[in-house]
């Protein structure tokens, strides 16, 4: 029997970056290409007070993180998304989209330096304001899997090519 269960998450801090709308970021940290400027952002993120700076400790010799953030401008979720990229709609779970029933993100981001309390960071996706969760180092022998299938994505990548993505899109 499965119980409801509800959990409540405060942020380790809140990411400061160029993206202000949606329509501005790249859709994935890496792809920029029709981004506004077709540059890898810079952002920062200052843990919060309640957080001791030990937390930080032997991370600066990582060169990618992964941020666990909340999707806080997301207005609710539907079972199926049209992908940004094209295509029919698609079942939710096989999608990246913000609008989730649990409106939780994962993003893979590059760590420039670390000053202090403050994390700057490279090659982001995520707004300005976004709360960060939680931070994991990205470990490239667990984490990567370069030969690994990706469902209807890779017929989107032969179409279209592997690096493709839309620019940003226009106001609603």
């Amino acid at each position: 029997m499965i119980q409801e269960s509800t959990f409540t998450y405060r942020p380790i801090g809140i990411l400061n970056s160029p993206y202000s709308r949606r329509i501005d970021a790249p859709h994935q940290s890496t792809v920029v290409a029709g981004t506004e400027t077709g540059d890898v952002a810079l952002a920062t993120l200052e843990l919060e007070d309640w957080l001791d700076e030990k937390v930080l400790q032997d991370l600066s010799g990582f060169q990618r993180l992964w941020l666990i953030f909340a999707f806080h401008r997301s207005e609710g979720w539907k079972s199926s998304v049209k992908p940004p990229r094209g295509g029919p709609k698609r079942g939710i779970l096989a999608t990246r989209s913000p609008h989730r029933p649990n409106s939780l993100g994962l993003s893979a981001v590059e760590l420039v330096k670390i000053e202090g309390r403050t994390l700057h960071l490279r090659a982001v996706d995520l707004l300005d304001g976004t709360p960060v969760l939680d931070i994991k180092p990205y470990v490239p022998y667990a984490d990567a899997f370069p030969d690994s299938k990706a469902g209807w994505i890779d017929e989107l990548d032969a179409k279209l090519g592997r690096y493709f993505a839309p620019g940003p899109r226009k106001p609603r």
